[in-house]
């Protein structure tokens, strides 16, 4: 269409593609235009420019988010690859969170980043876009923008393309390998139990995160990165790539080439994500022993799309679970870094031998199947590859890496990584708890010498769910009591509604749900010395409590004045009257369900 075209009024100009789609409502659709090309034109593009595909380049920069610090480099690569390709390249911010920079936390967060993601998408003329930083961008730390991205993607349904930032490369101190961020929690237990001084844990916070990029074990960032080319949303390469390296760039540079190719298939995230998609991932969760914080977020992911709802539930990751192997040696569950992994050929040497386990004929935004894509990209397996990625005949762990518990305690499920419990006894335990009604409450007596615990003792935190925080923080790896660590203890029993750190280690359950703070929970009322059996292989969590005590506890407690306690026990708390933080009380789901607002899912709100 010609710029005179455009203007001519015997003409239909409204148009579902380039800058001419989602005109501002005027009255005068011309005039619409005509106004639109006048404002874009003061950035000094041309006719020629105006006509081409617009792809929108999501920039997520912030001088609060050091694992985005080569956002600049990777949307020059980006831009690059999209001019090769005869698009137009425009960029446009949305919001940007940093795990270790947010309150109360990132997760409480992630829901507005996917609502601005999806309107900004709807808002504006874009034909397809790129998300830079995580899996439709990771602007918090580790794992928040990367499922808010495509929450926000699959409901906007424009083509979107992930471009992730990279892990960084690991640090050294005194000839040991350190990385970001097991290292970090490892390192700092041990401060704690007085096994290094103040001097070594200065000279190791130096090196846990010595260059730019998110974490460079396998914690929630690397997770998602995996799970992202496991959907077949990303160029398998850009899995695992440094965020320092060469490659990372010629991902960037592959991803605007491959957004220009979506834009003109219109190839929609509802279009190329299917069931087959989501078990694909499901099987490389269990097989990387990756985050517990990967299954709320892929919940809420499935829950946005009109044809998934509700197909995919927790019963499918415990499923898949048992017949997959965890096969890839990286920390928390195993030994090394994601540089090792990308040397070992990272998600292309993993997927194929995970051929067995995988729907091949899952769609790939490149317009290939699963298999499509892995026959044009052999591996050859080498020592040091089959060292870091085993054999499905020779694993790391033989099964269920991930489990999903129920019972009374959890009648709608939790989830423990039971491949990086530290003390596989406690896999099958029964033990007194050890409650604590609030993180205030566990700050403040964790370390008492006076404390009631010892190593069989089940450590309890309540009231850090999705609402209970609000925002589901990351401190279900309660620590191990001062008293305990200095004795040895390394891992304990510990259950929350809360969430971990995909960098962490223990034996601990998470997501318990529903959470404490709902009305009837069992979690709510567990006290001091109630016995809670754990048992992995069975799938179970039980509160030795009758429901009979257990309600009667919910009716005093409902009845008893919170004023009565001392402030860090008091568990009710006002709720919000306005702002985002009454938005997200009034409407947020349980973890089971991903956490996200009731009324964001395909399902929605029940019509009034």
């Amino acid at each position: 269409m010609s710029s005179n075209d455009d203007y001519d009024l015997d003409k239909d100009v409204i148009a579902d593609n380039g800058i001419r789609q989602g005109l501002t409502a005027y009255g005068d659709t011309h005039f619409s235009l005509f106004l639109r090309k006048a404002f874009i034109k003061a950035l000094g593009y041309s006719e020629d420019a105006l006509s081409r595909p617009v792809i929108g380049i999501i920039n997520t920069y912030s001088g609060f988010n050091p694992c985005h610090g080569n956002v600049p480099q990777l949307m020059d690569a980006a831009k690059r690859g999209i001019q090769l390709a005869g698009g137009l390249a425009i960029d446009f911010p949305t919001i940007s969170v940093h795990e270790s920079f947010s309150s109360p936390t990132s997760m409480f967060l992630r829901n507005l980043m996917s609502m601005d993601t999806e309107e900004m998408i709807r808002a504006q003329p874009v034909d397809a876009c790129i998300m830079i930083g995580g899996m439709f961008t990771l602007h918090t730390r580790c794992d928040k923008t990367v499922p808010a991205q495509i929450m926000g993607g699959i409901s906007a349904n424009k083509p979107v393309l992930p471009l992730i930032t990279g892990p960084m490369m690991p640090g050294s101190y005194r000839g040991e390998r350190l990385g970001a961020c097991t290292d970090c929690r490892n390192n700092w237990g041990k401060y704690r139990a007085g096994r290094i001084d103040m001097e070594d844990i200065s000279a190791i916070n130096e090196e846990l995160a010595p260059t730019i990029g998110t974490c460079g074990v396998m914690g929630t960032a690397s997770t998602m990165a995996c799970i992202t080319a496991a959907l077949g949303m990303m160029p398998l390469k850009g899995a695992s790539a440094p965020a320092v390296s060469a490659a990372r760039l010629r991902v960037a540079e592959e991803t605007g080439k491959n957004a220009v190719a979506a834009a003109l298939d219109k190839r929609t995230p509802q279009g190329i994500l299917a069931k087959e998609n989501f078990l694909n991932a499901i099987t490389v969760l269990q097989a990387i022993g990756g985050s517990t914080n990967a299954v709320v977020h892929l919940m809420a992911m499935i829950n946005r799309h009109p044809d998934l709802y509700g197909k995919v539930t927790l019963n499918d990751f415990d499923e898949i679970g048992r017949r997959t192997p965890m096969i890839v040696d990286l920390k928390p569950s195993g030994d090394n870094y994601m540089n090792d992994f990308n040397n070992a050929g990272g998600m292309i040497a993993l997927l194929h031998t995970l051929r067995p386990l995988l729907d091949l004929e899952a769609m790939t935004i490149n317009g290939q199947t699963l298999r499509q894509v892995l026959d044009a990209t052999p591996f050859k397996p080498f020592p040091f590859s089959s060292q870091i990625i085993r054999p499905l005949e020779d694993p790391i762990y033989d099964n269920s890496s991930l489990v999903v518990l129920r019972g009374n305690l959890a009648p709608a499920g939790a989830i423990m990584k039971a491949s990086a419990s530290k003390n596989r006894e406690l896999l099958c335990h029964s033990g007194a708890a050890v409650v604590f009604e609030n993180t205030a409450d566990l700050a403040l007596r964790i370390d008492s010498p006076d404390l009631a615990v010892t190593p069989t003792s089940v450590l309890v935190l309540k009231n850090i769910g999705p609402i209970g925080n609000p925002g589901m923080p990351e401190a279900g790896m309660i620590p191990i009591p001062r008293k305990l660590a200095s004795q040895g203890v390394t891992d304990m029993l510990r259950i929350s509604d809360g969430r971990m750190s995909g960098t962490a280690g223990g034996t601990i359950v998470l997501h318990v749900s529903p959470e404490s703070a709902q009305v009837g929970s069992a979690l709510g009322v567990v006290q001091n010395g109630d016995v809670i059996s754990c048992n992995v292989e069975k799938r179970t969590l039980h509160l030795e409590v009758t429901d009979n005590e257990i309600k009667r506890r919910w009716e005093e407690k409902q009845a008893r004045p919170e004023d009565e306690l001392p402030k860090h026990r008091r568990t009710k708390r006002p709720m919000a009257k306005r702002g985002y933080r009454q938005l997200y009380e009034q409407h947020v789901n349980q973890a089971h369900k991903g956490a996200d607002f009731d009324f964001l899912t395909a399902e929605g709100l029940p019509s009034m």
